[in-house]
């Protein structure tokens, strides 16, 4: 569901999209970089797999995507992805494509954009958890929880860099703009 909406707002973005490149984690992303396969995109819209499994293997894979004239990169989330979410989105900028990751700090570091959960938000629910098991619940018996608040964080330096002009009407729902 996160993949269909990030491809969404990506999107609206960047209208003339029909080829978006996805990055992803082949150490442990796969079912990850699945589900956003299959996620619901408009017709026409192709997916170019980028799977890294190093921190070498990154400028390769968005240098790849800019040969084959992707219009946008999609960013999954894992470890190495985060570490490396600056080169990420620097080499993305040189290479002429808008981003959008699941980490609301991706576009404070040269991406795009960014849409995913409100972290904070998910370690107050982890807290809650915590002293409900402390409290003698069995952890088994606990319901999954999943996030509740999401943020959508968009950089319009980055988007002026890349040429890009974000429609009002998507910067009005952002959580965080970063001039």
């Amino acid at each position: 569901e996160l993949g269909g909406k990030q491809i969404e707002l990506l999107m609206e973005a960047v209208p003339a999209v029909s080829r978006l490149a996805v990055l992803w984690d082949a150490t442990i992303g796969e079912v990850q970089f699945r589900a956003t396969e299959t996620a619901p995109r408009p017709a026409g819209i192709m997916l170019q797999s980028l799977p890294i499994r190093q921190e070498q293997d990154i400028n390769e894979a968005i240098q790849q995507a800019a040969r084959d004239q992707a219009s946008g990169l999609v960013v999954l989330s894992s470890p190495l992805i985060y570490q490396h979410r600056s080169q990420i989105g620097s080499i993305a900028l040189n290479a002429r494509l808008p981003t959008i990751s699941v980490f609301n700090t991706f576009p404070k570091e040269g991406g795009l954009m960014a849409y995913g959960p409100d972290f904070p938000a998910i370690y107050t629910q982890a807290a809650g958890y915590v002293a409900r098991v402390l409290a003698g619940a069995n952890p088994g018996e606990l319901p999954i929880q999943r996030p509740t608040k999401f943020e959508l964080v968009i950089n319009v330096k980055t988007a002026k860099a890349l040429g890009l002009d974000i429609p009002q009407t998507l910067i009005a729902r952002a959580d965080e703009v970063i001039e």
